[in-house]
């Protein structure tokens, strides 16, 4: 027998209502971190956690976690829309 059909999800229905924690490589400057959370914001996503390291030659390493399912966008557009902004080194979802 076939199970209940609420309890198939598409995986992009699934994806997009878990947890993703981000991992970024900043430079230390002012507004670097504020601009990458604006994104978050504008976007939907609700952050959890964030972590930032003190910053060491210049650059600053930050993991933020967040729920990722009252995103209009998926997680790869919020992951381009930060690669894209000034003084972020490195952005990458390590789990989600």
């Amino acid at each position: 027998t076939s199970p209940p059909l609420e309890t198939l999800f598409p995986y992009t229905t699934l994806f997009r209502s878990s947890i993703v924690t981000f991992h970024a490589i900043l430079r230390d400057k002012k507004g670097v971190l504020s601009s990458l959370l604006a994104i978050f914001a504008d976007t939907g996503a609700n952050i959890l956690t964030i972590n930032q390291s003190i910053p060491s030659n210049g650059t600053a390493l930050v993991t933020i976690s967040a729920t990722t399912e009252n995103m209009p966008i998926g997680t790869d557009e919020l992951i381009t829309k930060a690669r894209e902004l000034e003084g972020v080194i490195r952005f990458d979802a390590l789990a989600g």
